[in-house]
C-alpha cells in the first residue's frame, strides 16, 4: 500500500515537472513587454521635464549657536542665539534647453544643470535668543539681533555645502529623473554637464 501511494505521488510530480516545462517552453516563444515610448523628441521631453519645475531633491536642518558682540570702548552689546536652520538644495529644471537634450531612440543624455542652494532660513519656533544685553553706557541695538539671525543663515548655508548637500542633491535628482524617464519608455538615461553659451561674436552685443 505504501509503495503504491509513493508510486502515485512520483507520478504526479513528474506530471507537474512537465507542466511546468511546457507552460515555460510556451511564455518564451511571447516577445517581452516594452513600455510604450511616449516621446520620440527633444523639445517635447524638455517640455515634460520642465512641468518638474524646481526639483528640489534634499533638505538639512542644522542647528548653530551664533554670537554677535558689538564692541565698543565704553560698553558692548551682544546677542547669543541658538538657530535652527533649514537649507534645501535641487536641480533647477527650469534652466534645461532644448539643445541639453539628445534622444535616440530608446536612449536619452540630459546636460542636467548644477545642483544648487533653492532656500536657507531660519525655522521661527525654534530658533532661540539666549541672551541680548546691552552695555551700561550703550544704547540698546535693535539691529543687532537681525545681524546674528542673517549671520546664522550664512553660516548653515556654509555648513550645508561642507556636509555635501550639493552632490546629494545631484545625485537624487538624476535618480528622480531616471524614474520618471522610464515612465515615458526610455531605456538607458545617461547625463552630462550642460554646453556653456557660445561667446558673442565680434559684431554681436554681448548679453
Amino acid at each position: 500500500m505504501k509503495n503504491l501511494k509513493r508510486a502515485a505521488g512520483l507520478i504526479l510530480l513528474g506530471a507537474i515537472f512537465c507542466l511546468g516545462l511546457i507552460v515555460g517552453a510556451r511564455m518564451a516563444q511571447f516577445p517581452s513587454r516594452r513600455a510604450t515610448l511616449q516621446i520620440t523628441s527633444g523639445p517635447a521631453l524638455l517640455t515634460r521635464i520642465q512641468s518638474l519645475a524646481e526639483l528640489v531633491t534634499v533638505k538639512y536642518v542644522i542647528e548653530k549657536v551664533v554670537l554677535v558682540e558689538d564692541v565698543k570702548w565704553y560698553g558692548q552689546n551682544r546677542v547669543l542665539i541658538v538657530a535652527h536652520g533649514v537649507v534645501k538644495a535641487g536641480v533647477d529644471l527650469n534652466r534645461l534647453r532644448p539643445e541639453d537634450i539628445q534622444v535616440h531612440g530608446r536612449k536619452v543624455t540630459i546636460n542636467l544643470p548644477p545642483a544648487q542652494v533653492m532656500d536657507a532660513y531660519l525655522d521661527d519656533t525654534q530658533t532661540k535668543v539666549i541672551e541680548h544685553s546691552t552695555g551700561l553706557l550703550r544704547a540698546f541695538d535693535k539691529d543687532l539681533q537681525q545681524t546674528a539671525r542673517q549671520t546664522a543663515i550664512d553660516d548653515i548655508r556654509r555648513a550645508a555645502r561642507l556636509g555635501g548637500i550639493l552632490t546629494e542633491a545631484e545625485q537624487r535628482a538624476k535618480t528622480e529623473l531616471r524614474i520618471f524617464l522610464s515612465q515615458l519608455g526610455f531605456e538607458e538615461v545617461s547625463f552630462g554637464s550642460p554646453q556653456p553659451a557660445p561667446a558673442p561674436g565680434p559684431h554681436q552685443p554681448k548679453p
